[in-house]
């Protein structure tokens, strides 16, 4: 599986869900504040931009946001919501491709580090991020924490998330540290539509690691984008990552 083929025409037209999932207003309200804040009075640049979930309505609270996106299918969902003008996208891969301009702020969400499929490849993330920021400019990324303490010897599998119409599954393979996401979508047919997704988890170590080696330190770390403490329990984290002021 390629990213082109996962997020085609299909997974764009079903991925915007206002109101509900990381559309809900507790989840996507704390996100857009913290970036906003973050973001300083500049401008700021989404990695894996998608539909938009978060572009917009940052860029609706008066920060200047482009974008960078592979996806085609999912670019044309985002001009639905904002034209060219309001929020510029680039076309290409986030750990390669340069956008113009001036950021103090570069941005990925939702897990989406793990969609590059090799350590190399997440390197040149934080380099690409690097690249487009000044000295203190920042890039914040979140991410699940792997839950490999979940499996017991010989099980491959966990489950991720289960609600009403939803199961999800993750698949590990701890030899080469890839994970694959199986979602499952039901209502009271017979048949279930199955999505899956592949990724490359990251413990935050070595993320830590990745950012070193692009010349970033570690500003914060917390549980959520409302600053909940991190803790050995945490499924997630929110981590900043600065350009030194003196750089």
């Amino acid at each position: 599986m390629n990213q082109e083929e996962i997020w085609d025409v299909d997974a764009a037209q079903r991925y915007d869900t206002p109101g509900t999932g990381m559309f809900a207003p507790e989840i996507l309200g704390p996100t857009v504040d913290r970036l906003a804040e973050l973001a300083g009075g500049g401008a700021a640049l989404e990695f894996a931009i998608g539909t938009g979930r978060v572009a917009v309505p940052l860029a609706g609270r008066g920060v200047p946001v482009t974008g960078i996106e592979l996806s085609l299918p999912m670019i044309r969902q985002l001009r639905t919501r904002a034209d060219e003008a309001t929020i510029p996208v680039i076309v290409g891969n986030m750990a390669t491709s340069v956008a113009p301009g001036e950021y103090t702020l570069v941005y990925l969400v939702y897990n989406t580090v793990s969609n590059l499929l090799t350590q190399a490849e997440q390197v040149e993330c934080f380099r690409n991020a690097a690249r487009h920021l000044g000295p203190g400019g920042r890039f914040v990324i979140e991410l699940w924490v792997p839950e490999l303490r979940k499996l017991p010897p010989g099980q491959k599998a966990t489950v991720c998330e289960s609600e009403p119409g939803y199961i999800g599954l993750d698949t590990y393979d701890v030899l080469r540290q890839q994970v694959v996401s199986h979602h499952f979508r039901f209502d009271e047919s017979k048949q279930a539509r199955l999505t899956r997704t592949p990724h490359r988890y990251i413990w935050p170590a070595e993320l830590d690691l990745m950012a070193q080696l692009a010349g970033f330190e570690l500003e914060s770390r917390h549980a959520d984008w409302s600053g909940a403490e991190f803790t050995a329990e945490s499924r997630s984290h929110v981590s900043v990552y600065r350009i030194p002021p003196n750089r």
